[in-house]
């Protein structure tokens, strides 16, 4: 079955992916009225996160954002159909980072950099980072549960020159390198759910109790990373701009859950700047601290 689906729905997409953006904007624009009004995608897990998260808003104001969200996850799956046919040179043009002197610094000083970010904006298009950067550039990689989808999505995230390695493999692939002499910066898209098994450290995130995954500080304390925050935003339809946010040049040097706090922090005070870019469908609150 794996062997007959991803061909069709490669072929698919590359089918879709050849008529322009401007078009595809078209579709997205209809799949918005058929998600949002017909479907009703995930509506209860969409308002319940945002009626939780900005309890001082009015009910018109979450309809109002939950509206901007849809909108802007129907453009994410039209751009991500578009992402590829994208050349090197069109996503460079498409997603600009305003000051590369950060990042250049501390390739110049031989610094491995942990670059933390959330499901916000069009992470996906944060893959074309390797084009514009002298560092061996590595993503954590979550495998997706169906093998389809995890084939076409690992190719895809791969085809601008990243390196996607798995969670558990990302300490030895970044000490690996280490000896080799090679610098490093790793892509942790730190806002995901974690297991039961991995739930280790709680935040308050958006007026919640949230768990947050720990491998982002722990390896970049091994490693006395340089940490980063991929601040990602949203000029207009099919172009973002992303700002290096420095957090911390010596990783080993903080303490407990300092990295953690930090990062979180940025993520949160982004979302309140313009929550309709954040991934509200994710059912991120599932986890539940044990009380007793």
């Amino acid at each position: 079955m794996y062997s007959m689906l991803y061909p069709i729905l490669y072929y698919s997409i590359r089918f879709m992916g050849l008529f322009p953006l401007k078009f595809l904007y078209v579709v997205s624009d209809f799949t918005y009225f058929i998600i949002f009004y017909i479907i009703r995608y995930r509506r209860e897990v969409v308002f319940e996160n945002l009626e939780n998260s900005f309890p001082e808003k009015s009910p018109a104001g979450i309809r109002a954002v939950a509206k901007g969200y849809y909108r802007h996850l129907c453009d994410l799956i039209v751009e991500s159909i578009y992402q590829r046919r994208m050349g090197e040179d069109e996503i460079k043009r498409r997603v600009t980072y305003n000051n590369p002197e950060v990042i250049q610094k501390y390739y110049d000083e031989g610094k491995h950099v942990a670059a933390v970010m959330g499901h916000y904006c069009n992470w996906e298009w944060i893959y074309g980072f390797p084009l514009i950067t002298r560092y061996k550039c590595i993503t954590i990689y979550k495998q997706l549960k169906s093998r389809v989808f995890d084939k076409l999505m690992f190719d895809m995230r791969s085809r601008f020159g990243a390196e996607l390695v798995p969670m558990k493999k990302a300490f030895r692939k970044i000490y690996d390198y280490d000896k080799k002499g090679i610098p490093t910066i790793t892509d942790f898209i730190a806002d995901q759910t974690p297991s039961r098994g991995n739930t280790l450290y709680w935040v308050d995130f958006m007026n919640q109790d949230t768990p947050v995954y720990l491998g982002a500080e722990r390896i970049a304390k091994k490693m006395n990373m340089a940490v980063v925050y991929f601040k990602m935003n949203k000029i207009r339809r099919g172009y973002y701009e992303v700002d290096f946010i420095p957090l911390y040049d010596n990783a080993a040097e903080t303490s407990d859950y300092e990295i953690t706090n930090a990062h979180v922090a940025r993520l949160e005070q982004q979302i309140n700047d313009q929550p309709e870019y954040w991934l509200w469908s994710h059912r991120r609150w599932k986890i539940k601290r044990n009380l007793e």
